[in-house]
């Protein structure tokens, strides 16, 4: 895939991040598509862009945003005080998938956590999302532990 770039996401790319977001059965729950993107997700971009722990990444093809993440950077005391990198929101633009695209991306991701001193990466994925556990599966990542969410 020639001109692909992954970088930094700017406010400029927030629509097509909330729009990749929406684009599957669970997103399209959640998630609220417009133009402009909602003061809510300007927010939280704003927020995101603030925190040095935070990286919000886009993968970019001649100039279109075809994909996205989120990485979390947390310190923690456990494992000897080591850091984690966290990957969520990963979406890749649906005319895009089984490319090899988003291998590509994850691998950029593990490289930014080791980059950041990270000891671990690890992410959640709805259970419903098998192919997604698969994938992730291929890429080494391990279903080691059972996550747990409370809706507040």
């Amino acid at each position: 895939m020639s001109g692909l770039v992954f970088r930094r996401a700017r406010q400029s790319d927030v629509a097509a991040v909330v729009a990749m977001l929406a684009d599957d059965p669970l997103g399209a729950r959640r998630e609220v598509v417009s133009d402009p993107p909602a003061e809510a997700y300007m927010a939280a971009f704003d927020a995101i862009e603030r925190d040095p722990n935070q990286l919000l990444a886009v993968a970019e093809c001649e100039g279109v945003v075809v994909g996205c993440l989120q990485i979390s950077f947390l310190p923690g005391l456990s494992r000897q005080g080591q850091w984690r990198g966290q990957i969520e929101s990963v979406r890749i633009a649906a005319d895009l998938r089984g490319q090899g695209l988003g291998a590509r991306f994850i691998q950029w991701a593990v490289d930014q956590c080791r980059n950041k001193g990270c000891g671990t990466v690890q992410l959640t994925t709805d259970r419903s999302r098998a192919d997604a556990h698969r994938f992730y599966e291929r890429l080494g990542f391990v279903a080691s532990h059972v996550g747990m969410k409370l809706g507040l």
